[in-house]
């Protein structure tokens, strides 16, 4: 069991979890995740580490509720545990040595690329970070990315920082001249724009994929990528791949493969939110209704 020792709401629909995990703690590089199962009956599902104590003994995990399974773990608070948590999984970040790099973060992707830009400036690498959201109250991370190098925080609405898209401010910076790498992490169109804008300068850039995961071992199957024509497996030979050769195309229509799954799973939750449901049986084992998909 991995008990919640600290929680905090970042934005209106992504929390942070600081959880009880001693080895992973220890031994977790950057960009490397783990496998989550909150209890019997719950999914399996792939959270990066957004940070670690190794003296404490902890590890950081930053979830977005957007279906059943991540409302469940947003849920949680300080005491409750989550049942198993395997990892490290997946090949750590492959950190450029000296230089200048620049670590793009969406949304919750903002995260996930924190501890990519704070292993890089411990290698004395110049980073620049920008990041991104909605509005004000959807940006994260901006100061703990700070203590990596300078931040550039972009809103689509202006109401903080710069107005407009990350893809923008990355431009700028491209044209300025002087990147010799790009870290992406976000919502998959972001990515797609980042590689964009990256590919006439050629400039290396590597983005963490959000496949679908199963076990997160490599045998199922599920989180198959095709890189430069090459079919590969995000959770072993990834989450981080070459921007300009990821087939983005084909990652979206995978990613929608079990949005109607999701959907039917999500309705059910609420359903069992039903104040006179919870009340009929309170003592029983979960009823038909309150199964996931």
């Amino acid at each position: 069991m991995h008990r919640v020792v600290a929680r905090d709401q970042l934005s209106p629909n992504v929390t942070r979890l600081v959880v009880e995990a001693p080895r992973l703690a220890q031994i977790r590089q950057p960009g490397q995740f783990v496998i989550v199962h909150l209890g019997r009956g719950a999914e399996r599902i792939p959270l990066t580490i957004a940070d670690a104590d190794a003296e404490a003994g902890t590890i950081t995990l930053v979830i977005q509720a957007v279906g059943k399974s991540t409302m469940d773990l947003c849920d949680l608070q300080v005491g409750d545990a989550i049942t198993d948590i395997a990892g490290p999984l997946g090949r750590p970040t492959e950190l450029i040595e000296s230089g200048h790099a620049v670590c793009v973060g969406g949304g919750v992707g903002t995260a996930v690329v924190h501890p990519i830009a704070l292993g890089l400036a411990a290698r004395g690498v110049k980073v620049t970070s920008v990041i991104g959201g909605r509005s004000r109250e959807w940006v994260i991370f901006e100061e703990e990315l700070r203590r990596a190098g300078d931040v550039v925080v972009c809103t689509d609405d202006g109401s903080y920082g710069r107005h407009g898209f990350v893809t923008e401010a990355l431009a700028d910076l491209v044209e300025a001249g002087g990147i010799d790498a790009v870290y992406a992490v976000g919502p998959v169109p972001m990515m797609r724009a980042v590689a964009e804008v990256t590919r006439p300068s050629g400039i290396p850039t590597f983005v963490s994929l959000n496949a679908i995961m199963v076990d997160g071992t490599g045998m199922c199957g599920g989180c198959r990528v095709s890189i430069g024509g090459r079919t590969e497996y995000a959770c072993v030979d990834g989450p981080e791949f070459d921007a300009h050769e990821v087939d983005f195309r084909e990652l979206s229509d995978r990613l929608a493969t079990y949005r109607t799954f999701e959907q039917a799973a999500l309705e059910r939750r609420e359903a069992c939110k039903i104040p006179a449901l919870a009340a009929s049986a309170p003592d029983q084992e979960a009823t038909p209704a309150e199964t996931p998909a």
